[in-house]
Parts: structure tokens; C-alpha cells; sequence
């Protein structure tokens, strides 16, 4: 065990604890796709850094760079054999300077933080922004657009734009290989050579998690939503969604979808701007 007097350092982490935590993330219930670790570590290999014992990691958590204009904390995890000796409180704040550091001159950070650690969080100077949600349904087939189609190579600078636009920050790194994840499927809505809107659905540790669903209305989101269903018949498919989007909302609640836990997306700094009212589905709550 850790005595209270010992003194831990901060040390980046490599792909193979960016795995870790990705492990214990599955072990706290948070559902993360099996292969989550290495598109997050290849977004920013500078963005994982923990707490090590003994060689041993034993907290850590990301603190993802998006070219210097906006910063994405999450995956904040001090392992349960090491709780109860402010490992967590020391390591969060060294993660948030460890960030902001690393950001240009009043660029915004971004979290998701659950309910119980929100007070902790709005003291190290995060503010709440809205609440989201997640919630469960079961795969259905189910018939939908055909101007729905798979989303190809050729699609990638269409969607990377398409994503810029509600993520609020361009994020190509992550993206190629989020679309290329195995056991996933990503979907385009396209009218003529426009891009309307895309969903991505994959794998995760129970069932499948759709991320993000991004679309130009509640019409075009449902039929992008009823393609990732079709994906994952009788499986769960998990969809978190921002409640300050009110489609979003009517959206589960019409194909009864059911309410599993809450976050609140949090900011230190100003909010970036995005139009929430075309965010169905939030990408994910550890990297954004």
C-alpha cells in the first residue's frame, strides 16, 4: 500500500497505459469500445500521463491537445486499491496545468464529468454547460434512406469538415482512425455532394455505442439513427446525447430508448461555439 507521505510523480504514459486505463474504465462500468486505446493515444501521444508505484501504474487519466485551441480532459481513474490518500485530487490538478500549458492563450478545456465529482471539478474552475445523457436501446432491423450509404475514403475531407463544424475544432487525426475501427460502421446522409450529416457505431465492452451523430436536423438524425440500429440487431446500442438539443431528446424517448447514467459537459474558460441543436450524439465522453 501507499503511505500519505509518499511522494508520486507525474509521468506520460505510452499506448500501453492508455490501454490500461481504457481497462479499468470497463471495470468502473463506463462501457469503453475495445479498441478505444489506440485511436485516443494516436489523437495525442502526449495527451495520457499517471501516477506510477513501484513501476506500477496506479492512476492516471487524458488530457487530450487539439492543436493548442482546445483541450479535452477524461478517463480520470485512480485504480481502487490506491483510493482515499489525494492521489486523485493531486493528479487532476497536475493534469489541468499540464494541459493549459500545452494550450495557446485563453483556449477552452472540455470535460464530462459525472454527477458526484461535479462540485470537485467546478472548484478546480470548471463550470457546467448542460447536462448530458446516455441511453439504451436494442438493435432493430429497421428500414431507413437510401441516401444513407457507408462512409468511404473518398468521403474523408467531406467529413472531416462536416465534424469540424460540431466538434468545433478540427480533430483529422482522431477522426481517420475513429472511422476505421474494427467491428464499427460509419454511415453518411448525402443529398447531390452534400453531406447532411454521419453516425458512427461501434463495438464496445457490452454491446455498441453510436458516436458522434452528427446531422443537419431531427429527420436526417433518425434515419442515420435507425441505420445504426439496423447494425446491431438484439445487441445494446448506447447513444449519449446532449440535453440542451431537444430533438435529441424526443429522439430516444420515441424508439424508447432508456435512461442508463448523466454527465454534465463542463468548461474552464469560455464555452467554444457550437450549435448543439446538430449534436444527437455526443462522440465520446473521454475524448470530446
Amino acid at each position: 500500500m501507499l503511505s500519505d507521505s509518499e511522494e508520486l510523480t507525474l509521468q506520460k504514459l505510452d499506448i500501453q497505459g492508455a490501454q490500461t486505463l481504457l481497462e479499468w474504465a470497463g471495470n468502473e462500468g463506463w462501457n469503453p469500445g475495445k479498441q478505444d486505446y489506440e485511436v485516443f493515444w494516436k489523437t495525442d501521444p502526449d495527451g495520457f500521463y499517471g501516477f506510477y508505484h513501484n513501476d506500477r501504474l496506479i492512476a492516471g487519466g487524458s488530457v487530450v491537445c487539439y492543436g493548442g485551441q482546445y483541450g479535452f480532459m477524461g478517463l480520470f481513474i485512480v485504480h481502487p486499491e490506491f483510493r482515499g490518500h489525494g492521489i486523485g485530487k493531486k493528479l487532476w490538478f497536475l493534469r489541468r496545468d499540464l494541459l493549459l500549458s500545452r494550450l495557446k492563450e485563453g483556449a477552452s478545456i472540455g470535460m464530462d464529468g459525472v454527477v458526484e465529482m461535479q462540485p470537485f471539478y467546478a472548484e478546480g474552475g470548471f463550470e457546467i454547460a448542460f447536462k448530458d445523457e446516455r441511453y439504451e436501446r436494442s438493435g432493430e432491423s429497421l428500414t431507413f434512406s437510401d441516401l444513407i450509404s457507408p462512409i468511404q475514403d473518398l468521403d474523408f475531407n467531406l467529413v472531416r469538415g462536416y465534424d469540424t463544424r460540431y466538434f468545433g475544432y478540427e480533430r483529422s487525426s482522431f477522426l481517420r482512425n475513429w472511422l476505421t475501427l474494427s467491428k464499427s460502421k460509419s454511415f453518411k446522409y448525402l443529398r447531390g455532394d452534400i453531406l447532411k450529416g454521419f453516425a458512427v457505431i461501434r463495438e464496445v465492452k457490452n454491446g455498441f455505442k453510436i458516436g458522434p451523430l452528427f446531422a443537419d436536423d431531427a429527420e436526417i438524425a433518425e434515419e442515420l439513427y435507425k441505420a445504426c440500429l439496423n447494425h446491431a440487431p438484439g445487441m445494446p446500442v448506447y447513444l449519449d446525447i446532449p440535453l440542451r438539443n431537444q430533438e435529441a431528446v424526443n429522439l430516444v424517448k420515441k424508439y424508447g430508448a432508456t435512461y442508463v447514467f448523466e454527465c454534465a459537459r463542463m468548461y474552464y474558460g469560455k464555452e467554444p461555439h457550437v450549435n448543439w441543436n446538430n449534436v444527437f450524439g455526443i462522440t465520446t465522453f473521454e475524448l470530446g
